[in-house]
């Protein structure tokens, strides 16, 4: 038994009150009334790193949402660990899909539901807690630093500049993030890479102003009708993407990656279930474990227009609009597949319609190497607290800041994500289990111990 044991034992119900205390800060990056949300949360962030040990925490103002640093040095001739997070959170509508509120966080079944709980208030928390654990038992075997960010949900429009001119401050031996998910408690597994990000808007504009469906329908362009026949465009009768050099790039997987994800335990069923859907669905010839983790996608993350209140207004709307993104696999490059899919959607425009396409953020995919160090400390520890190897899958989502850190700083990431994939993220009721909440803030600790030992 570890001397962190007992600690984290004696501490657990106060790891928990303190979660739920930054559970209730609405810090939603996206909208700009809460501002002060966002700085209240970075300043409550902060205030909980100093308490956990660190010997200096700040906050960094940046052009938009502000930056937590922290850290604590025991000895310049220990490794370095850099940890990231976000505290900010996704907008929680809608809200009247929640079952509670979603910044008043309840505790059900072994779950804490609020947004924030998983993604990544308590992620990046577990981390927090397990630096608190080895400083107060004298068992810090790393120095660690912390870089808690404020704008990863709009996709860190302003980490690139904070890091790049903060290299010195930043500089260590690897970064740890647990941003992403786990199989589960009984089949443990460890992200070896995150997908690429590029996410778009497009309106169409008709006439000049909404019109009376009877007199003007069929004789001037729906915008809705319009945007809808383009988006279709998109795919083949097989879900392939159809945009003119979108798969140039992609690297296909090998034989043997396909057959080593497929010993993955999935269980189709239950996944089916899970979503309350009939049949998966994706492009043809590759499993649904493949679509998510080693293909690229195309989707319609929201699309409006016209009238869309209660009871019935006969109108032929001016405008239509649509946020869609892709999300990218290794080689792919954000900038390239953005541009191909503005200039798509403005080269297929039909004469009556005019198309403004314009680019919200963007990231790179991302791959952590199989036999690096920090690869091996992150499964090590894994192994010490659940008996059993994890699994290598890729991660679906994306994590755009994981390129620049690398190209940046130099050095590699490795992913240690607690949570699971039922976890409603970006979704109303949000939740974190309680039993993954602690059994990170458990086997954190020993990736600090197994990477001091290898480096």
């Amino acid at each position: 038994m570890q001397a962190w044991t007992d600690y984290q034992e004696k501490n657990k119900d106060r790891f928990l009150n303190e979660l739920l205390g930054l559970l209730r800060i609405p810090s939603i990056s996206a909208k700009s009334e809460h501002k002060k949300d966002m700085n209240d949360c970075a300043e409550a962030v902060k205030q909980k790193l100093l308490e956990a040990g660190a010997s200096k925490a700040e906050i960094y103002a940046t052009n938009g949402h502000p930056v937590v640093y922290a850290e604590k040095m025991i000895d310049p001739t220990k490794p370095t660990v850099l940890v990231y997070g976000h505290y900010d959170v996704q907008p929680a509508d809608p809200l009247e899909l929640w079952h509670s509120g979603p910044f008043e966080p309840v505790i059900k079944d072994g779950k804490i539901f609020a947004r924030g709980s998983a993604d990544d208030k308590g992620q990046f928390y577990m981390h927090v807690k397990a630096f608190e654990t080895m400083s107060k038992t004298n068992s810090l075997v790393t120095n660690v630093k912390f870089i808690i960010e404020g704008e990863e949900e709009i996709g860190s429009p302003n980490l690139a500049k904070f890091v790049s001119s903060h290299k010195e401050l930043l500089k260590a031996d690897v970064i740890l993030i647990s941003d992403t998910s786990m199989i589960s408690l009984e089949n443990p597994s460890i992200d070896i890479g995150v997908r690429g990000l590029s996410y778009i808007e497009v309106e169409v504009t008709g006439a000049n102003r909404d019109l009376h469906s009877g007199v003007y329908g069929g004789a001037v362009a729906n915008p809705i009708t319009i945007l809808a026949q383009m988006i279709a465009s998109c795919h083949d009768s097989n879900n392939h993407i159809t945009i003119p050099g979108f798969y140039d790039d992609v690297v296909d997987s090998s034989m043997e990656e396909r057959k080593l994800m497929a010993e993955a335990p999935f269980d189709e069923e239950e996944f089916k279930k899970d979503l309350g859907i009939k049949a998966v669905f994706g492009e043809k010839g590759y499993s649904t474990n493949e679509r998510t983790g080693i293909r690229p996608t195309l989707e319609v993350n929201g699309i409006w227009g016209g009238y869309t209140g209660e009871g019935a207004k006969t109108v032929l709307p001016s405008k239509a609009y649509a946020k869609i993104s892709a999300r990218l696999v290794p080689n792919q490059s954000a900038k390239k597949i953005t541009e191909k899919l503005l200039n798509y959607f403005k080269s297929i425009a039909p004469v009556g319609v005019t198309v403004k396409a314009e680019e919200h953020h963007g990231g790179e995919p991302y791959m952590t190497p199989l036999d690096s160090k920090a690869y091996k400390a992150a499964a090590k520890a894994i192994e010490a607290t659940f008996h059993k190897k994890p699994v290598p899958v890729r991660g679906g989502g994306s994590i755009p800041i994981c390129a620049l850190f690398e190209k940046e700083l130099g050095i590699k990431i490795v992913f240690m994500g607690f949570g699971l994939d039922s976890d409603n993220l970006h979704s109303p009721n949000e939740k974190f289990d309680l039993a993954n909440f602690y059994k990170g803030i458990e086997t954190i600790p020993y990736f600090h111990k197994y990477f001091a030992e290898m480096s």
